[in-house]
C-alpha cells in the first residue's frame, strides 16, 4: 500500500481542487491519501464526491499551533467535524487569517513591495488565505523565485520582516479538542528548521506524555539527519512515525507519494480514532 497522509487543496492553500487532488492521487499509485487543509474541513465533501475506485480518503486538517512564542502544525486525523468545542476553535483560527494577511501586506508594502489585497486575494480564491498565497503574489512580483523563497528571515517566516502572528492554538489543547473529538494527532514536519524556530524534543516529550499520537518523520523538509534523529525520539517516546508529501499542487515541488506511511502505522491510526472513519473510493464523478 502506498499512503500519503499530508495534502492540500484549493479550500487551503493547495492548487488543486479536492476533487482533482484526489483524482491526482488516484493517477500517481496511491491507495490511501489524507485531504488535511489549514483549520478547514472545507474541501472534505467534494474530495469524498469525486473518490476514484481503489483510492481511500482520509479526512483531517492541518491545525496551526504556537507553544512559547514558536509556530507549529499538528496534522489532526479522522474527527468528528462537527464537534462543537474544536469547531469552534478552527473558526477562531480561520477568520484571524484575513486580519492576519493585510498585516503582511501592509509591512510589504512598507518594504517596498507592491503586492495589494486584491492580488492576495485571486491568489486565495475559495481557499482559506495565508502565507502562501502572500507568498505566491511575491512570486508573481519577481521578489523572490521560489515560494519557498518567501519563507525567509527576510519576508514571511516568523520573526521575518512582514512576518505578522494570528491566533494559533496551544498544542496542549488542540491534543485535548481532537482527542475529545474522536481524532488522532500527528506533529507535521518537527524539524523543519528552514521555516524558522522548532519546537525542542522536551516540549514534544510533554506532548507526548499529553497525549500526541505521532510525529511527522518522512518529509521534504527533513534532512538525513533529522529523520534519523526524529526516529530515534519517536522510539524513546513511543510515538507513531509516519511520512507525507504535504502536497500543495503546483505551489510546491513535492509530488504526491514523495514520502509514504507504513501500512502498519496507517492501521494503528485508524484502531485510535473514533470519530470519524476512512472512506473507500466507489467511483465518484
Amino acid at each position: 500500500m502506498r499512503i500519503d497522509l499530508h495534502c492540500h487543496s484549493t479550500a487551503s492553500d493547495g492548487t488543486d481542487t479536492p476533487a482533482e487532488l484526489v483524482r491526482n492521487a488516484s493517477a500517481a499509485g496511491l491507495d490511501v491519501v489524507a485531504l488535511t487543509d489549514h483549520d478547514t474541513t472545507r474541501g472534505h465533501a467534494e474530495a469524498v464526491a469525486a473518490l476514484p475506485p481503489g483510492l481511500t480518503l482520509v479526512t483531517g486538517a492541518e491545525l496551526s499551533c504556537r507553544v512559547d512564542g514558536i509556530g507549529m502544525h499538528l496534522l489532526a486525523y479522522l474527527f468528528d467535524p462537527e464537534e462543537p468545542a474544536l469547531l469552534a476553535e478552527r473558526e477562531l483560527v480561520r477568520d484571524d487569517r484575513v486580519p492576519r494577511a493585510r498585516g503582511m501586506i501592509a509591512r510589504l508594502n512598507e518594504l517596498g513591495v507592491p503586492v495589494t489585497w486584491e492580488q492576495v486575494a485571486r491568489i486565495a480564491g475559495e481557499g482559506s488565505v495565508g502565507r502562501p498565497h502572500v507568498a505566491t503574489a511575491l512570486v508573481e512580483l519577481g521578489v523572490v523565485p521560489t515560494v519557498n523563497d518567501a519563507f525567509t528571515g527576510q519576508w514571511l517566516a516568523d520573526g521575518g520582516r512582514a512576518h505578522v502572528e494570528k491566533h494559533e492554538t496551544d498544542p496542549f489543547e488542540a491534543i485535548r479538542l481532537v482527542k475529545g473529538a474522536g481524532g488522532v494527532t500527528v506533529f507535521a514536519h518537527p524539524g523543519a528548521s528552514k521555516r524558522g524556530r522548532t519546537v525542542p524534543e522536551s516540549v514534544i516529550g510533554e506532548l507526548a506524555a499529553a497525549g500526541l499520537d505521532g510525529i511527522e518523520v518522512d518529509h521534504m523538509d527533513h534532512d538525513a539527519d533529522t529523520r534519523a534523529r526524529l526516529r530515534g525520539l519517536a522510539a524513546e517516546l513511543g510515538l507513531l512515525v509516519t511520512g507525507s508529501s504535504d502536497y500543495h499542487g503546483s505551489r510546491k515541488t513535492c509530488r504526491l507519494g514523495e514520502y509514504t506511511t507504513d501500512p502498519e502505522v496507517y492501521g494503528e491510526i485508524t484502531r485510535r480514532a473514533t470519530g470519524a472513519f476512512p472512506v473507500p473510493g466507489t467511483g465518484g464523478a
